[in-house]
């Protein structure tokens, strides 16, 4: 069911985010670490590929649906794990699991996001995955999985990019300190843990694990011969290690190094339904959506959150009607071709109308200046 009261477009959402978010809060969730060049990359690697058209095919029906680890996806965008979601609104990580619910995804849900697994298993009687900040010794991480099991989490996540906590300049030229990161500790046990930890975990539990922050082939292909089921292509949205790869940009030859043992996400600044195709051309099995998630609950909580999953749906049956793809599993490589990419700011380069100032308060060139910027 379309939820036409809402702005038909996902960049209208924008300005309601800004205007109702804390400039705290609104740079955590737009802002990168250090000189914010991964994130740039993240849009970079999009930006970076063109399309290749076919044309005289009967696009009268397309089908956009796929499964992730069993469970069915209307559209195959999964919500990325956020920790400071309860900065964002304060249902924290109910608001999102139950637009996942209504519209028939899934989200992930953060280990450091309110209210906690317990209150958010009872939010909807739908799938959803737990993500693991590793904070506390062996026994901690193991009675935190055992918690998220049975409460029918239906896949465990653990984040493995995130060994020391990055510098965001944003965040600290403001003295903002989101509520994630004061759940986080000292950091301490993520440093430590390893291969020997995963390999621990996987004997221990019978629901899919998925590694998340993966960004090369070599860290893919030791996850497989530790029994992962998936492989989370991530650099936290530019927000830990500065001067990476576009997340994107790394799909096709982390997806061809698993050759099909593993299943394909992917997150970094996919904010089209474009994009979704793109990534899943390259060889991603599902997408992450996780500012644009943001963006939404903050403009308007599950309600705004489950309209913009459906103009990502409208935008994808759009595109791959004129790519000449009839189903997801249509979409391949040869659909893709590289391009050289206009030499705009991430945001500007999925939203280039925002300058013009369409569908409400105009918003400065990039949405996003700290103050006293001119």
């Amino acid at each position: 069911m379309t939820t036409t009261d809402e702005p038909a477009t996902a960049f209208q959402y924008l300005a309601r985010a800004k205007a109702n978010l804390t400039p705290g809060t609104w740079d955590y969730l737009m802002g990168g670490s250090e000189s914010e060049t991964t994130l740039n990359r993240n849009r970079r690697a999009l930006d970076s590929i063109a399309f290749r058209p076919r044309v005289l095919r009967d696009v009268s029906e397309i089908d956009m649906s796929t499964t992730l680890f069993g469970h069915p996806m209307r559209i195959p965008v999964m919500l990325a794990p956020i920790g400071s979601l309860q900065d964002i609104i304060a249902e924290g990580g109910t608001a999102p699991t139950r637009a996942a619910a209504a519209f028939g995804n899934i989200h992930m849900l953060s280990s450091v996001a309110h209210p906690g697994l317990e209150e958010v298993a009872k939010a909807a009687d739908h799938p959803k995955f737990f993500q693991l900040y590793v904070r506390g010794d062996t026994d901690w991480v193991d009675e935190t999985i055992k918690r998220a099991i049975d409460n029918d989490f239906r896949a465990i996540a653990l984040t493995v990019d995130r060994a020391h906590y990055s510098r965001r300049d944003r965040d600290v030229a403001k003295g903002h300190s989101p509520t994630a990161r004061k759940n986080l500790g000292t950091g301490v046990h993520q440093q430590r843990f390893t291969w020997k930890d995963v390999e621990r975990i996987r004997a221990n539990i019978d629901v899919p694990l998925i590694l998340k922050g993966i960004a090369t082939a070599e860290d893919a292909l030791l996850a497989i011969e530790h029994g992962v089921n998936g492989v989370y292509i991530s650099n936290h949205g530019g927000r830990q290690l500065d001067h990476s790869e576009g997340a994107v940009g790394l799909v096709r030859g982390i997806s061809e190094a698993v050759g099909g043992r593993a299943t394909i996400i992917v997150d970094g600044c996919i904010l089209r339904g474009g994009d979704v195709v793109k990534a899943l051309a390259l060889g991603a099995n599902a997408v992450a959506i996780g500012r644009l998630q943001g963006i939404a609950l903050g403009a308007g909580g599950e309600t705004a959150l489950t309209r913009v999953l459906e103009i990502l749906e409208d935008e994808m049956r759009s595109c791959m009607g004129l790519l000449g793809a009839r189903s997801v599993a249509e979409l391949g490589p040869s659909f893709l071709t590289p391009a050289e990419p206009f030499r705009r700011n991430w945001l500007d380069s999925a939203f280039p109308l925002l300058a013009e100032g369409y569908g409400g308060t105009e918003l400065d060139n990039h949405c996003m200046r700290l103050p006293g910027d001119s």
